[in-house]
């Protein structure tokens, strides 16, 4: 756990290095690219150890946070998604440095190395978090960083459209995560992820497992463009820098699916009609072999 959250930290520090630097092209890719491309690197070690069969790791600390805590936890599913997004976001990082360079004397490129680390960042901490209120932290930080990377070329009208039909339909998707916390927090007295393993097969007064599953349904489809919730990707992602959009497209939709299978392991065995099993126990050993396992 040490190795990610240090690999988090070089990503956050190199991006605020980028940006103070921002008036040298050289410098502030140099160091977003180079962040970027180290801070990968040292992540991945203790995800492809996790994922090779190593032990979970966590840390739980106390936060001042109202109802949060710094409890984050890296599993195999955790594990599963960290490698992805570290493998994917150097390679984009690196082709990224060759693709801004171009734009070197027409725009700062400091803020766009920024942001492109801090999303990196904020999808490592997504899959890491194990408390609501960190969670919906990092995903506010994640579709802030991706905004103003979709917004890079912002005196075009159809990028300021784009960046702003993104920034609306992403805070909608974060409403009705934050209704679903809630909700499972009143029930569990907790908004820590372990805590929220009790509402399995334990009754509901606010509604049941179903309303929490299309509240997730809606809240992290918007973020994956499950349809008819994508009305912001055909535009967001012509309109972002071709990396960005690699980026988007290849990791940080994925997060969307994260959310929801994190979710699933909460609420016990799924009725049949959401998935359109044929049968109880078929339905049983479906979801427990898609997420569970």
């Amino acid at each position: 756990m040490v190795l990610l959250l240090l690999s988090v930290a070089i990503l956050v520090v190199s991006g605020f290095i980028a940006l103070l630097g921002r008036r040298s092209a050289r410098i502030a890719t140099s160091i977003g690219v180079g962040g970027a491309v180290i801070g990968c690197v040292i992540g991945l070690i203790p995800a492809l150890g996790v994922l090779l069969g190593g032990e979970v790791e966590f840390l739980h600390l106390a936060w001042s946070v109202p109802y949060g805590s710094f409890f984050v936890q890296l599993d195999a599913l955790s594990a599963f998604f960290i490698v992805v997004i570290l493998a994917i976001s150097a390679l984009t990082a690196i082709y990224g440095g060759e693709y801004l360079w171009p734009w070197r004397d027409k725009k700062l490129l400091g803020p766009p190395w920024f942001f492109f680390d801090m999303l990196v960042a904020s999808m490592v901490m997504v899959v890491l978090a194990r408390n609501g209120v960190l969670f919906l932290m990092a995903c506010e930080v994640m579709a802030l960083s991706s905004f103003f990377l979709v917004t890079f070329e912002d005196e075009r009208e159809s990028v300021r459209v784009a960046g702003r039909t993104y920034l609306v339909a992403t805070h909608l998707g974060t409403a009705f995560l934050l209704v679903m916390f809630i909700l499972m927090g009143r029930e569990a007295g907790s908004l820590d992820f372990d805590q929220f393993e009790k509402l399995s097969g334990t009754p509901k007064a606010f509604g049941g497992a179903s309303l929490l599953f299309l509240l997730a349904i809606i809240g992290f489809g918007t973020k994956a463009g499950f349809m008819p919730l994508h009305v912001w990707l055909p535009e967001a992602h012509p309109a972002a820098p071709s990396h960005v959009s690699a980026l988007m497209s290849g990791v940080m939709i994925k997060m969307g699916f994260y959310g929801l299978v994190r979710v699933l392991t909460f609420l016990g065995p799924p009725p049949l009609w959401w998935d359109g099993c044929s049968s109880a126990s078929d339905c049983h050993q479906e979801f427990s072999v898609c997420c569970l396992r």
